[in-house]
């Protein structure tokens, strides 16, 4: 969704007319929690209800007004999980519903009982993707409350603000339940100056803590801040060590490689291990003139205490250097000679 509005294609205000197929889901309450008479409603307001309150039937005509059709929508999901490296995942239908709720609007070809599948790994990087690309996402997942058509409603999230299990700092993701995952639960916060992400899958004790998967994010959140700190290797305007680029035809040979802005690393606290970076340039040499904040290299960071399977990513951390001032062209008679 998020997708389509940078593209243009969709806007908040674009009306979106209401399908028999999420219109009749209204009617059973384990599939959608809001009321959808009136047939027609914004992107804005359906974005709020599928985000706030799990409304599936919301997810549904948003699919269906994106794509023309939720099969539709669902082979994007799938381009877009490859796309991020995502290859064991199962995608049937746009909300994570078993498809014994949908009736007969089933994905062509999945059984009647299938449902979504996603390892915790594969959630965490469909989250790191989300709120690196749309940040904005978080104005909404942080809301305790909101309204559709009306109607107060009522976010299932209930680590934020006023919530049986609050904990400050958190501002979303999403929960998730259904007969097979169990409850669910992709939070993120941000503690101790690090963004985090935690996926919580068929929460233990669930049947006995009805907040057993809020109870098992807290404790994650709590190891992380005991075990885990934020340190800056290099200031905002600072070189590290001799990053410097070759200057072609200009008045200086070679111009110093600055950090963009902070540069900041996640270290297991007490680990001891000095972190390794090694400045890349971006190419052989630069051609004057050259103007300062120039983007002309990477200072990359290698990692040599990795927990578990490592980054989301199979590349290494790195970050953007530029031109700490401007170098002015040669005068003519220097470059001749």
């Amino acid at each position: 969704v998020y997708e389509a509005l940078e593209q243009g294609t969709i806007s908040l205000s674009t009306p979106v007319d209401i399908s028999d197929y999420p219109y009749k889901l209204t009617t059973n309450s384990e599939a959608s929690n809001v009321p959808m008479e009136a047939r027609n409603y914004t992107v804005e307001q359906l974005l709020e209800a599928t985000m706030v309150s799990s409304a599936n039937s919301a997810a549904i005509a948003l699919a269906e007004k994106i794509a023309g059709s939720e099969k539709d929508f669902v082979d994007k999901m799938r381009a877009k999980l490859l796309e991020w490296g995502i290859q064991d995942a199962t995608i049937v239908n746009t909300t994570g519903l078993n498809n014994e709720t949908l009736g007969d609007n089933i994905y062509p070809g999945s059984k009647k009982d299938d449902e979504n599948k996603l390892s915790a790994y594969d959630v965490a990087i469909v989250a790191r993707n989300l709120i690196r690309d749309y940040p904005q996402v978080l104005e909404i997942t942080k809301k305790p409350t909101s309204t559709f058509a009306g109607l107060e409603i009522h976010s299932t999230n209930y680590m934020l603000e006023g919530m049986p299990a609050y904990r400050g700092g958190i501002d979303g993701l999403k929960t998730g339940t259904t007969d097979k995952a169990g409850a669910s639960f992709v939070g993120t916060t941000v503690e101790k100056g690090m963004r985090i992400i935690t996926v919580v899958l068929n929460a233990d004790q669930q049947d006995t803590n009805p907040y057993a998967r809020f109870t098992a994010t807290s404790a994650l959140l709590d190891y992380i801040s005991a075990n885990f700190a934020l340190k800056t290797v290099v200031q905002k305007s600072e070189a590290y060590n001799d990053s410097k680029v070759t200057v072609l035809d200009g008045k200086e040979d070679n111009v110093t490689a600055v950090a963009k802005s902070d540069i900041s690393i996640v270290q297991r606290i007490g680990s001891g291990t000095t972190p390794t970076l090694q400045f890349t340039p971006k190419s052989t040499s630069e051609m004057a003139p050259l103007e300062e904040g120039k983007v002309v290299g990477t200072l990359t960071y290698d990692d040599q205490d990795l927990v578990g399977q490592g980054y989301l990513t199979s590349d290494k951390p790195s970050f953007e250097m530029v031109s700490e001032k401007k170098v002015e062209k040669a005068f003519f008679l220097k470059v001749w000679w």
